[in-house]
């Protein structure tokens, strides 16, 4: 069962949301709040899988509450307003729907949503498990590629790049999943966009690594723990 919270000023908009989110028996509302700084206050105190967050709201925005979250649940933006998807993929929202939002539309967020999170529980931690490869749904099929085979990899949105010994694979997942997927001593989240592997770095610097002759930024608020786990 996923445990969902809407946050949303508007009345219409909050009622939508639950009537589309009825039909689906998975799927839980554990609370609802037309303002912002009341839903932060519960995300203190309680785990949830999934918000249907609004971007415009009195005294905090949607986006002002996902900067303020240091742990966040996977967030799906609603808005009446196109102006924030490019500040909402960089705060890594997992989706961002136009309202009115249509049935058809939500239910194609949720089944990505479901793919995901089941990606997720198949691949908990490569490490962990102490093996080489990871399952990853390149368009239609799965394939199976070699950790030791991959370069790096580029979020784009709502999709990746990897660059492999055999080419670029390009998947339908959040750079965020492979961070958990990939063993943790052995790639590093240097830009909000990259992750590198350690043993691919040909060279560094304080402000970006190469890695297969591709030059790679390491962001600011990267840079500290880049730099202090590259000695190692």
């Amino acid at each position: 069962m996923y445990k969902c919270l809407i946050i949303d000023d508007e009345v219409p908009a909050r009622a939508l949301i639950a009537n589309h989110l009825s039909n689906l028996p998975d799927f839980e509302i554990i609370n609802s709040f037309d303002n912002a700084i009341e839903a932060f206050v519960f995300l203190q105190q309680n785990e949830v899988d999934l918000i249907f967050l609004d971007v415009q709201m009195p005294r905090m925005s949607g986006l002002e509450l996902l900067k303020s979250l240091n742990k966040k649940p996977k967030v799906i933006l609603t808005t009446a307003y196109r102006d924030y998807a490019v500040e909402g993929f960089e705060l890594e929202v997992f989706d961002y729907l136009l309202k009115p939002i249509s049935q058809e539309r939500f239910l194609k967020s949720i089944s990505r949503f479901i793919n995901s999170e089941s990606n997720m529980n198949q691949l908990p931690n490569v490490e962990a498990q102490n093996e080489l490869f990871i399952s990853l749904k390149v368009g239609k099929e799965n394939k199976q590629v070699n950790v030791n085979n991959i370069y790096f990899i580029e979020g784009l949105k709502d999709y990746i790049k990897i660059a492999t010994t055999e080419g670029i694979l390009v998947v339908y997942e959040r750079l965020r999943t492979m961070e958990k997927i990939l063993p943790e001593s052995r790639f590093f989240r240097i830009h909000k966009s990259f992750i590198v592997a350690k043993e691919q770095i040909t060279n560094w610097n304080t402000n970006s690594v190469t890695v297969n002759n591709r030059n790679i930024p390491i962001g600011r608020t990267y840079k500290n723990d880049f730099l202090e786990r590259v000695k190692y």
